[in-house]
Formats: C-alpha cells, structure tokens, sequence
C-alpha cells in the first residue's frame, strides 16, 4: 500500500511539473553586423516542436518545464545549439555567424519551406537574396521581380510590359509593400527593371493564395518586402557597376550595437551615350533607400526608413513622362512581455505620373498620396497557439491630374481635374492553432470599411445611369450629366463594409509529406482603369464610391507537398473569381477623363489552373522546375438583355493570359571562383485582337475586328546563362569584389511583343508588322563590398 501511495504522488508530482509551462523568447542577430534576422528556426530537439522569428528577429514558445537542447538555425549561417533549463520565463537572445562556404549553395530558403509542410501557410514564394542575383537577367541588372516571375503562378504580359501577374490576375491586383509601405508601381524603365535596390533588402515573400487576414485591399496577391537595418558593428558598402546602371550603398552604427544607418541609391547611365549616335531620346531611372535603426532599450526599436524613386522619359523633345513612387515610414516595436509583441506605423507614401507633350504645348501632373496609420499586435499563447490581432486606417487623396498650357499660344487651357478623397479601415483577428500533432489550422477574420467622401463637383445622372446604350448604332455612349453637386470632406458619400474570411489547414502524413488547403476573400476599393499593359501617363487610379463598386475575389486552393532528401515537390490547385471587375467600353478615351464612370462597366474575372515545382535545394547543382497551366478570363455581359455588354458577354482571355508557363532554372558551383546559371522559360503567347476585314467609308477604309483577345502572338521562349567569377573567394575582410558576366537571349529569339497590321506604302497591300524590343543581349557587371 505504501509503495502504491508513493507511486501515485510520483506520477501526481509528475503530472503536476509537466502541467507547469515557462516561456522561451528573445531576439536572433547576425552576429557580424546585428541585423534581426526573420525566418531562423528555434527547434526544440526533444519535442520536435518549434517556431520561427518573425518580421523583426523575435521569438517566442511556451513549454512545459524541463530539461531542453534547443538549436537555431538558418540556412547560411553556424548553428547554434543551446542547452536550458526551462523552470522559469528565460529571455534568451542569440547571435548567428555567417558560414561562408554554405552562402554559395543558397537557392531557396530550403528550412523555412520544410517547416512549412507543417504550417498550415500555403501559395508563398520566398527567394533568398542571394538566388536572385545569380538569376540571369537582361542588361545584367539584379531584378527581384523578374525572378519571382521564373516560380509557378507567377508571370508578366511581355518583354518591356510593366507589373507581374499571379495566378491570372491584373497588375493592379497585386498589393506590394516595402517595409510595410504601399507602393503603386514596381518597376523602372517600362518594366525593364524593378524598383528594389536588392542590396538594401533583407527579405521578400510572395503570397499567391491563403493570405493572411492582416493583409487587405489587393484581390491576387501579396508581395512582402522588407529592408535591411543597417550594419550595427562597422562602416561598410557594397555597390555595383553596369553598363547601363550602377548603384552604391552605405551602412554603419551611429552608436554601436544600439543604433544604425543605410543609405543606397542608384541611377541609370545609358542615355548619357546616346547624343554620341545622334540620338536625342532619353530613358533612366533614379532612385534612393534610406533607413534608421534605433535600439531604445531591450522592449523598444524605432525605425524610420524612407524610399524616392523617379523614371524620366523623353522622345526627341517631344514627349516626355516622369514617374515614380515616394515613402517615409516611422515603426515603433514594444516588447510587452515574453507572449506580446507589438508593432505601430505610420506611413506616407505618393505615387506620381507626369506628362509634357511639347508639341501641343502643355503638361499634365496626377498622382495618388495616402497616409497610413497601423498598428499590429502579436499573442504568442503557447506553443499550440499563435494570435495576431491589427487595424489600420488609411485616408488617400486622387489626383486624377492638372492640365497646364507651357506657352500663350498652346490653345489648352489651365484645368484642375476634381479631386477625390477616401478612408479605407481594417481590423482583424488571425490564429494559427495546432489541433494535433499532423493537423495545423490558420483562421482569420478582417473586417474592411471605405468610405468615398465629399468633392467639389459630382455629376448627376438621370436614372443614375452615366452610361447608356444605344440600340439604333448598337454602341455605348455617355450619358449627360443632368445635374452636379458639391460637398466637403467630412461628409461621406457612399461606404461599403465587407467582411473577409481567410482559412488554411494542413495535414501531415509524415514529417516530409502533407496536404493542405485554403480559403481567402479579399475586397479591393482602389481601381487602376487602363486600355494598355505598358505603364502609360493617362493610367487612372479610381477609388470605389457611387457609381463603381469594390472588386471582391474568392480563391481556394489545395496542394500537395513533399521533402525528399535533397529534392522538394509541391503541387497546387487553384481557382479564383473576382466581381465587379471593370472594363472599358469600345473607343474609351482616358485622357484628363473628370468622369471615368462614362466609359465603365462592370463585368467579372476568373482564373483557375494548376502549379508544379520541383526543386534541387542542396550540392552544387541546384535549381527547380516550374510549370503552371493556367486560365485567365473576363466577362462583361450587358446590363439588360437588349444590351451586348463587351464582347457580347461571352468570356474573352484577359491580356496577361499564359496557357503554359514552363521555366528551369538551375546554379552550378564549378569551383570556388566560378558559379554558373543558366534558365530556360517557354510561355504561350499573350492574347491579341487582330483585324479580320475592312470595309470603304466616304473614301476611307475601316478596319474591322474578330471578337476580343481572341488570337495570340507567337509562343515565347528564351535561354538566357550567367556566370559570376570571384578572384579571392576566401577573402572575407577589406575590399571584396566579384564579375558578372551574362547573356540574356543567347539564341537570338525574336519574341513578339505587338503585331501591328498597316498599309505597305510601296506596294499598297495589307501587311503584318512584328515587333521585339531585345534580341541577344550581353553584360557585365562589377560587383563589390568593403
């Protein structure tokens, strides 16, 4: 009896240690510059449990007490293993070193994508630094958003076209942020470059499906960049030098191991060449990254960092356009405790275009300037449950442009196109919950308001109607307005409230093998109304409000994902609709447009298709295989069933549409002083309307068309090698530097961007004209860093 009673306050003794828990937390440096670093994995050995730090380097896990090895790892850098003794909350910070030789054999962040098998997080393409700058691209510039371009789901409409496209969607469905800042275009130069500096970026993800209830306002997806700190330890650059850009960046401690600074501009050069062939033209591109770190103490960080950007382009003095994005951001990071993080921003970002048409003497200035205030707050509860919580309340001001004469003689006269004004507001509440040790759960709720507020003039319109059809001529025609009407800003003119579920699971077979699937609704206020992929100064930015509707998207998806030794699968499934997706109407005309409303109408989009990845994470050779079938289509059917709507509401291919998108991409280590790259891509051509008749009008010949996007530009396909040649690879102090040689197009393919269809004046018939902007194309780049 005695020995029962013993055994049974053991085993209560047991019990009772076991239900006791204590927090490990603390903050993951790199240890040769004290940059947080995002995405280490914290492992305990023992349970086979563990997390990741978040956005700014902290951790946190609760855990029964006992005796634990806990290792932190990332890919590149030596492990750190750590034995505790968890009785009590520790708060334990940790410093990584950098493995040089494993730096050269990054491709994808390999340990954060293994976890994921696990996670319930799904659709997210994350590419480390590293890997993209062994991606051959043209004119031998670093491209974030070219390589994302070479993952499944994601693609762009076209050689010189502007933006990227995922799973089907538009451009404009795309929601990027840099260092939580939204910014409104992504490239320079017409989409030959993107508008990221990648030396002063520490990390990217791409959500392409189950996103977060944190994020909102974008119906495709999330592009998620964020900026280094800045170097805490010691004065230091890196920089490069192209033969069209160059580019140099500056980072150091204003107080060592406390505070930081990185500064970082580049510029393009090429046009300053161009008078030696007589070429009066210019293109280039300017921008600059700027960023203040400050530890306050151990539960507070301030950061300010800010963003300038700007493309000027000039034909023969002629026409010229000046575009470009703009932010400042001030963050506040407070540890509460060991379970509660927080983070508060807030943020002012513009986005402006300009046009200078000297030929008929006048200019034209536009833009859209928003300022965002957030605040996000972070419950780790245990090691099962992680709580995110968070609202934010943007106010935007639409300037849809001001028209001014540049001479007496110019016949234009000065006009202020009517302003707009808006508040968008979120709050949501996202959990990821452990149910079992295979089956992981991310739900979350957001609730998003805009509201249109008051404006100097808003037409009136009989009916309600500002665009009409007419039967007899069987087109649409704008409707007059009947009356106008003015109000102040602090009245509001029209409001939507939606709520938007988003779901994720994931069940694990084995540690290497799960399934997952996803659920995401996403409203969009903000529309970009324009007839052409290329970004042109008569692009609109038009909030929701009387006479045009939130875009709203439904996607849901399922995958399947496997770790196999050094290999990886993941295959997924998706299919997405979009309401009240706007079109034009036939003959559109954007230009200094006060009521866009008359040449709209409201349709809807789809797109569905299936992603396939294979990947070699680790060796010398490594890579992946990407391939994504895929349909993107849009309908506008008429409002009533006398009217045709676009293209007699039959579903037409949306622009950007790729049937097949195949590309490989693969890195070689073929010694300590050589890497080598190569990738192939193969796409379908994108959809084009092409003339199928002409008929003769008072002397005029009229071209008539087959029904939208119903033809394709030849299929698509390049090769394109890169090779990086280091001279002193094992020197890692003083003046390091390093070649990149590449050859964009190697096979000299031609691929078309536009076929255009006009009279041959010497032989008087109808011809095809194609046009490619690049054939082969080599560079060379010296790179360096002190």
């Amino acid at each position: 009896m005695k020995n029962f009673i013993l055994s049974v306050l053991a085993v209560l003794a047991f019990a009772k240690a076991y239900s006791q828990k204590a927090t490990l937390s603390g903050t993951v440096i790199e240890a040769g510059t004290g940059e947080t670093m995002l995405n280490v994995n914290v492992t305990i050995v023992e349970l086979k449990t563990g997390t990741i730090t978040n956005e700014y380097g902290y951790y946190s896990i609760t855990l029964p007490n006992g005796d634990y090895t806990v290792q932190y790892s990332s890919i590149g850098y030596a492990t750190v293993e750590k034995k505790i003794s968890l009785t009590e909350n520790i708060k334990l910070d940790i410093s990584l070193k950098e493995e040089g030789e494993e730096l050269e054999v990054i491709v994808i962040n390999a340990d954060v994508e293994k976890l994921s098998t696990k996670s319930p997080q799904m659709s997210v393409n994350a590419l480390s630094i590293e890997t993209i700058k062994k991606v051959p691209v043209v004119l031998g510039e670093t491209d974030l958003i070219k390589a994302l371009t070479l993952l499944p789901g994601v693609s762009n409409a076209g050689e010189g076209a502007s933006g990227f496209n995922v799973r089907g969607g538009a451009a404009d469905q795309n929601l990027v942020l840099l260092d939580e800042a939204t910014l409104y275009g992504s490239d320079h130069l017409f989409g030959f470059f993107s508008v990221f500096n990648p030396d002063a970026i520490k990390d990217l993800k791409l959500y392409k499906g189950g996103i977060p209830a944190r994020y909102g306002g974008r119906v495709s997806s999330v592009l998620d960049i964020y900026q280094r700190d800045g170097n805490k330890k010691q004065f230091s650059g890196t920089g490069g030098i192209g033969i069209v850009a160059s580019r140099l960046l500056f980072e150091g401690p204003i107080i060592k191991d406390k505070a930081s600074f990185l500064v970082g501009g580049r510029s393009s050069y090429a046009h300053l060449f161009l008078p030696l062939f007589d070429i009066e033209n210019e293109a280039y591109f300017y921008d600059l990254n700027a960023k203040l770190s400050f530890n306050l103490d151990d539960n507070n960080r301030l950061y300010l960092s800010s963003y300038f950007g700007r493309d000027v382009f000039n034909v023969n003095n002629l026409f010229a356009n000046t575009f470009g994005n703009s932010f400042v951001n001030v963050r506040w990071n407070h540890l509460f405790n060991e379970k509660w993080f927080s983070n508060a921003s807030l943020i002012y970002s513009d986005y402006n275009y300009g046009l200078e048409l000297n030929f008929v003497e006048f200019t034209f200035d536009s833009g859209i300037t928003n300022l965002n205030a957030k605040y996000d707050l972070t419950h780790f509860v245990n090691d099962k449950v992680k709580m995110k919580y968070g609202l934010n309340s943007i106010y935007y001001e639409f300037d849809p442009g001001r028209i001014q004469p540049t001479s007496p003689t110019s016949g234009i006269n000065d006009r202020q196109l009517i302003k707009k004004y808006a508040w968008e507001n979120g709050i949501y509440a996202d959990g990821e919950f452990a149910v079992t040790d295979d089956i992981n759960i991310n739900a979350g709720l957001r609730i998003s308001t805009f509201s249109r507020l008051g404006q100097e003039s808003l037409n009136i319109y009989e009916n309600n109607q500002p665009l009409l059809y007419n039967q007899d001529l069987g087109i649409y025609e704008s409707a007059e307005e009947i009356d106008t009407f003015s109000s102040s800003r602090s009245e509001t003119l029209k409001s939507f409230i939606n709520l938007e579920p988003r779901f994720s699971i994931a069940y694990s077979l084995d540690d290497d093998t799960s399934i997952k699937a996803s659920y995401q609704r996403i409203n969009q206020y903000i529309h970009l109304i324009s007839n052409t992929n290329a970004p042109t100064p008569f692009d609109l930015y038009a909030p929701s409000g009387t006479f045009i509707d939130p875009q709203v998207g439904d996607q849901v998806a399922a995958g399947f994902f496997k770790n196999i030794g050094d290999y990886s699968i993941e295959t997924e499934a998706f299919y997405k609709t979009v309401q009240n997706r706007l079109d034009y109407i036939d003959g559109a005309d954007l230009i200094a447009n006060d009521a866009v409303e008359q040449i709209l109408l409201e349709g809807e989009a789809r797109a569905y298709g299936l992603e396939l990845l294979l990947r070699k994470n680790r060796g010398r050779l490594q890579g992946w295989i990407a391939y994504t079938l895929s349909r993107s289509e849009q309908r506008t059917p008429g409002r009533t069933a006398l009217e045709p709507g676009i293209n007699n509401g039959e579903w037409y291919s949306a622009a950007w549409d790729k049937t097949h998108d195949l590309t490989i991409t693969s890195s070689y280590e073929l010694n300590e002083k050589w890497d080598l790259g190569a990738n192939f891509t193969l796409q379908t051509g994108q959809p084009i309307t092409y003339p199928n008749g002409q008929y003769e009008f008072d002397g005029l010949f009229i071209p008539t068309f087959e029904a939208r996007n119903s033809s394709r530009l030849p299929m698509v396909h390049r090769l394109d090698f890169s090779a990086t040649y280091t001279p002193k690879p094992d020197k890692k102090k003083g003046w390091q530097s390093s070649w990149v040689f590449s050859l964009y197009n190697a096979y000299n393919r031609r691929n078309a961007v536009s076929i255009t269809f006009g009279e041959n004046e010497d032989t008087d018939r109808n011809e095809a004209t194609r046009l490619a902007i690049f054939g082969i194309v080599p560079a060379v780049t010296y790179n360096f860093k002190f």
